[in-house]
């Protein structure tokens, strides 16, 4: 009996040997306990799932709204580089009728037709206007007045200051002052003036003493006392006084030179009424007989 006794014993000792203790047993079990316990909650797979379909659906937006942007500024590009050969091409609208566009151009043409009328105007010389009726009022340019530019009148004009332009007038034309432009009057007295230009006139021209003209003479009479740098063409008769100065030549009807005159030129009555030519051809073919 003790040998069974010493047996069991040795045996249970061995046993216990062999299998670990109860606390680690115990240790072992809580460890895994709670390595277990991590995994209690288990994962929604419906969840998660969703949150990923949110997560494509934001990107796949974000992506189109890329690709809408991207679209939208090269339809922009391919606009702005097609606009210039567009405008280009786009014919003008034909909004004005035919018969609107004729009247137009034919305004246009008037309108430039009048512009060159009127630069002609200014720069022709100034006449007077014959056909208007002369009138019996008077102009006076006093004397230390200085007017640039044409002057015309209907009446008679006395110009004693000084005018650097054309001067017409129907009337008489009265000069004692100075005249830088062409003259041209019904009648016309120069009395110490300073002229320099034409002098037309339909009746008579008088150059009294000290007076200086350059330019030339055209009238149907004319009595000349002062100095004259022209040629003087006069339908009618010339008188030259004794204190006359002409550097010209004088074509008129009739000339008469007075004892002192100066003339530098050649004297023509080609508007006299003897045919020089025939009394000349008739004494040459008598001669011949």
């Amino acid at each position: 009996m003790g040998f069974f006794k010493d047996f069991k014993d040795d045996f249970s000792q061995a046993v216990n040997e062999l299998m670990p203790a109860d606390d680690n047993l115990e240790t072992s079990t809580n460890e895994d306990d709670v390595e277990v316990n991590t995994l209690e909650g288990e994962v929604d797979v419906e969840t998660e799932l969703s949150k990923l379909d949110g997560l494509l659906e934001q990107v796949t937006k974000q992506e189109a709204e890329k690709v809408a942007a991207a679209r939208s500024a090269a339809e922009m590009a391919a606009r702005n580089a097609s606009a210039p050969t567009e405008r280009a091409a786009v014919p003008v609208p034909a909004s004005v009728p035919e018969p609107e566009r004729n009247e137009t151009v034919s305004n246009i043409t008037k309108a430039t037709q009048e512009e060159r009328k009127m630069a002609d105007n200014t720069t022709a010389p100034v006449t007077n206007n014959q056909s208007a009726p002369v009138s019996d009022e008077v102009s006076v340019i006093t004397e230390g007045t200085i007017i640039k530019g044409d002057i015309v009148s209907n009446g008679s004009l006395d110009v004693r200051g000084q005018v650097e332009g054309n001067v017409g007038c129907n009337g008489k034309l009265v000069v004692t002052g100075v005249v830088n432009g062409n003259s041209s009057a019904s009648e016309f007295f120069a009395d110490a003036a300073k002229i320099e230009g034409e002098v037309v006139s339909t009746g008579t021209i008088k150059i009294g003493l000290g007076s200086v003209i350059i330019g030339n003479v055209t009238s149907t009479s004319a009595v000349i006392a002062g100095a004259i740098k022209g040629d003087i063409d006069v339908q009618g008769p010339v008188v030259v006084d004794t204190s006359a100065v002409v550097m010209g030549n004088i074509k008129s009807r009739s000339v008469q030179i007075n004892n002192g005159a100066v003339i530098e030129g050649f004297c023509s009555q080609c508007y006299s009424d003897v045919d020089v030519q025939s009394l000349f051809n008739g004494n040459a073919q008598k001669g011949n007989e």
